[in-house]
């Protein structure tokens, strides 16, 4: 079941950015990103978070902030119901596109990506840390 984000959702957001990423949200900044302007999706089993995505909207843009998978659900379609509804979302609040960071190994995710219409657009050098890795931007237009 996928829906719009809940106060008490960070606890399992924060919870899913511990296992996927290596510079993880905290609760806090989860929520202070939520007041300010973030759009968050939760997919859940009913009892548990099992993958997530944040949109951050500046004008008629928008800015994908993360799409998580638990390690035991990937695999599952989870994640492109998750990049779906963010399209989705951002089709209906009439942006111009919407872009993302991504590490440059990360070849699933980027599969998925392109799968849905994102572009690669060019490249941040050593944006990650942890290992240092560059970031491939992608983007899809509407």
């Amino acid at each position: 079941m996928i829906r719009e984000f809940m106060l008490g959702d960070e606890k399992g957001i924060a919870a899913l950015e511990k296992e996927c990423f290596s510079s993880p949200w905290s609760e806090n900044a989860i929520l202070e990103s939520y007041v300010a302007d973030t759009s968050f999706f939760v997919f859940t089993d009913n009892e548990n978070i099992l993958g997530y995505a944040g949109l951050q909207i500046v004008l008629d843009e928008g800015y994908v902030t993360n799409i998580a998978v638990t390690e035991e659900a990937r695999g599952k379609g989870i994640g492109g119901v998750l990049a779906e509804t963010l399209v989705a979302f951002a089709k209906e609040k009439g942006l111009a596109f919407i872009s993302l960071e991504v590490r440059e190994s990360n070849t699933p995710a980027i599969s998925l990506y392109k799968k849905f219409g994102f572009e690669d657009m060019g490249r941040r050098k050593a944006f990650y840390q942890h290992p240092t890795e560059d970031a491939i931007i992608m983007t899809k237009e509407f």
